[in-house]
């Protein structure tokens, strides 16, 4: 029985050992070939055989050959399970916690009791934003954290700014957003709103509106008041 559990142990050590040396083989051969590839985070075996992940910028997923001869930008696909295995791989790094938040850069909207939760990141001047903003009108019970997110144009900058420095932030924004009244020029620290660009570009938050819900899920683009409903009472059952 020692002698098994020796072996094991010896086994697993030189497999420890093997892998190291491999990725140390890739980080050396892409390094050197190829100069302008970002650092690599981190190198793992794919699920497929022979394959080798690549993750680097945070969340960007390439693939290589053990010895890094050959560099994959793509999906993999699972094709007995008609899965993408690099989609869910990126959903899985870009995954935000809803308690991890940064609740202090946001507004807050309460309806109702407020026991349902709702994080959305949104664009002044996003059309499917003022959409979605009078669908969401309908929906009672909810707390909802609005994060300033204004990607589309140097003017987003200005009317985040002038409606995160109005006294109410949250008359200013609606006026806005459903009343077409435009907010007016305002002026105080406005150091969120840039935060919530990088913390926007960290998790891959490329379009308005995005929205996050308490169980961690992510639903990008505009849904109506049904869809609503539905996905904030999943996220509390």
């Amino acid at each position: 029985m020692k002698l098994m559990k020796t072996t094991l142990i010896a086994a697993t050590l030189l497999a420890c050992l093997g892998a190291s040396a491999q990725e140390a083989v890739i980080r050396k051969n892409l390094g050197e070939r190829l100069p302008q590839l970002p650092k690599i985070d981190e190198v793992t075996k794919s699920p497929m055989p022979g394959l080798f992940e690549l993750r680097v910028n945070g969340t960007e997923i390439f693939y290589t050959d053990a010895e890094g001869n050959f560099l994959v930008q793509g999906n993999l696909i699972d094709t007995r399970q008609r899965r993408n295995l690099t989609e869910e791989r990126i959903e899985k790094l870009t995954a935000i916690s809803f308690d991890t938040l940064p609740l202090k850069d946001a507004f807050t909207i309460v309806r109702g009791n407020g026991k349902r939760k709702l994080a959305v990141f949104e664009d002044p001047n996003c059309g499917y934003c003022k959409r979605f903003e009078r669908d969401l009108q309908k929906v009672d019970n909810v707390t909802i954290h609005m994060f300033l997110y204004p990607i589309l144009s140097p003017d987003s900058n200005e009317k985040s700014k002038n409606i995160w420095c109005a006294k109410d932030r949250v008359k200013a924004w609606q006026d806005w957003m459903v009343r077409d009244q435009a907010p007016a020029t305002a002026n105080c620290d406005t150091a969120a709103i840039a935060r919530n660009v990088e913390i926007g570009h960290k998790y891959k938050i490329t379009g308005t509106p995005t929205l996050l819900f308490a169980d961690g899920s992510r639903v990008p683009g505009a849904i109506g008041t049904a869809q609503i409903e539905k996905h904030l009472n999943d996220a509390k059952n």
